[in-house]
């Protein structure tokens, strides 16, 4: 037989890709056996988003062949075939249609694949866990020979602290390193967030521990700081003398569709604000790091969370789309949130005066993520262009991955007349050949590699609990008004006239559009 897809893409691929990627890549590779095991592996984020990843790292070649085993655990009576047939429908091994090759690469992967299962609060459970892990470790390397041990949490922090607690007495690992990967929410609030921090914090260390923030792993916010600190031209416009504003912005076109018990508990500014969109601003805002080691960029977060104000009520406009109560798992008489804008500020030299605006919404008009940097108006405007609209940095995330600065140009013909335009990098008509990995991708093999850059530290987590838990608490009492709005609009219209008080310019006229969709066109 020939060579399959992992013969052709995982260790050499091309010679250029090989030569990239050779240190990286036994980085990943060398220092024991590795045993990934994904508890809940039965449940949809571990189908969906973490077996998909860990497959994607394989198929590129970032993780071993024959030096590594991935078990799932959960409580769904399945077995090792049960997992593998339940996967193989969301593997996908080239963006083409199947050819054997492809059908190899999938085969390889699920060959990989155990499955075990047992309760989580269960220690013959566990025992049994860990048995299985050893048993693969002695088969491949002996008795003596070094392990490593990655645990990714795919549950519900409601079980985090029991399961956490039969991780460490029954699986930690003797011959090697153990890292755990929980997800969000942590916690609801301060109180609870600590809680959880203290209780893992007693069962494993800081540096085992990694909570994941799936947006930290975007292709467009890992671009932030070689934006910010790699370009001189950014450098001395980065700050209140030329920025007028800037929005975060999360807007999906749909609403929870079969998550609404979940969201009914946290609501929009939980699910997405306190997280998501809080740890892109501190991208945007913090100040140059000492390096890149991992502490010294979460310092600099940290310092941003530090130093932003207390969040007022009139900064606030919250929002429920008019169908959200239709669905049967949500409460008849729900306040519960699923729009909203905040307005942030920073108390210190660089950020004094400036809005950071961040908005999120569910059901709305469209469907993206992205930071809008809006500068201020030129002085002397001798074009008489201030009705075209202001200077943007726009950064989308989702979909459609693009950088692009919308400026004034002349507009091409006899008069002199400007125009708005833009200056447009965007990543799939640059990097054609280039496929941009998922977020958990980048997050999972950061795990392996030790690197924390990516990872929520726990002071971290704990300013960003500060800055919204008093907000949350007025929420849960009703003493915020919640305002109804349209599926399909773009939310309350309260929220535009906060931004538009914040002093955020619209621009008249103008609409970027994708390069693939003016192809298509």
């Amino acid at each position: 037989m020939g060579p399959t897809l992992v013969d052709k893409i995982a260790p050499a691929k091309m010679d250029s890709e090989r030569s990239s990627h050779s240190d990286s890549r036994a980085r990943t590779i060398e220092g024991g056996f590795l045993s990934i095991v994904i508890l809940g592996a039965s449940g949809d984020l571990a189908k969906k988003k973490t077996f998909p990843a860990i497959f994607n790292l394989f198929r590129q070649g970032f993780l071993p062949l024959n030096q590594m085993k991935i078990i799932g655990y959960a409580r769904s009576p399945l077995s090792d075939q049960g997992l593998r047939d339940r996967l193989r429908g969301y593997l996908k091994a080239e963006h083409t249609t199947a050819t054997k090759d492809s059908i190899d690469i999938v085969d390889k992967f699920l060959d990989l694949v155990t499955y075990i299962s047992g309760p989580y609060d269960s220690d013959k459970g566990f025992m049994d866990l860990n048995e299985a892990i050893s048993s693969h470790e002695q088969a491949e390397y002996g008795k003596e020979g070094p392990t490593r041990r990655l645990f990714y949490l795919a549950l519900p922090p409601s079980v985090y602290i029991v399961v956490g607690k039969l991780l460490r007495h029954h699986c930690i690992n003797q011959r090697g390193w153990t890292r755990v990967v929980v997800e969000k929410p942590f916690g609801k609030d301060l109180a609870s967030a600590e809680e959880l921090s203290k209780e893992l914090g007693d069962l494993f260390t800081e540096q085992q521990i990694y909570r994941i923030d799936h947006y930290l792993g975007k292709e467009i916010v890992q671009n932030l700081l070689v934006m910010r600190f790699a370009n001189r031209f950014f450098v001395p416009i980065w700050n209140r003398d030329n920025i007028a504003n800037v929005q975060i912005v999360f807007k999906e076109n749909f609403g929870t569709e079969g998550r609404g018990g979940y969201f009914d508990e946290y609501g929009i500014i939980r699910d997405i604000i306190q997280n998501h969109l809080l740890q892109v601003l501190c991208l945007v805002a913090m100040e140059k790091p000492v390096s890149l080691s991992p502490e010294h960029v979460r310092d600099e977060k940290v310092k941003v969370l530090r130093a932003i104000e207390p969040i007022q009520n009139k900064d606030v406009v919250l929002g429920q789309y008019d169908s959200y109560r239709d669905d049967p798992t949500v409460s008849r008489d729900s306040r519960t949130p699923t729009f909203a804008a905040v307005v942030v500020r920073i108390n210190n030299e660089r950020w004094d005066g400036v809005p950071f605006i961040l908005r999120a919404g569910k059901a709305l008009d469209s469907r993206k993520a992205e930071i809008r940097v809006q500068f201020r108006d030129a002085p002397g405007d001798i074009f008489k262009c201030k009705k075209q609209g202001r200077n943007e940095f726009v950064m989308r995330l989702q979909p459609s991955e693009a950088m692009y600065m919308k400026l004034t140009v002349k507009q091409p013909g006899l008069e002199m007349s400007a125009t708005q335009s833009e200056l447009d990098l965007s990543y799939h008509q640059r990097y054609q050949d280039i496929v941009i990995p998922e977020a958990y991708e980048r997050l999972i093999l950061d795990t392996i590699r030790g690197d924390q850059q990516h990872f929520v530290r726990r002071d971290e987590l704990q300013v960003a609990w500060q800055i919204f838990t008093p907000l949350l608490h007025q929420i849960d009492d009703a003493q915020i008004p919640v305002i109804m709005y349209k599926n399909g609009s773009r939310g309350p219209l309260e929220a535009e006239k906060l931004v538009e008080r914040e002093g955020y310019v619209r621009t008249s006229g103008y609409i970027w559009i994708p390069p693939s969709l003016k192809q298509e066109k």
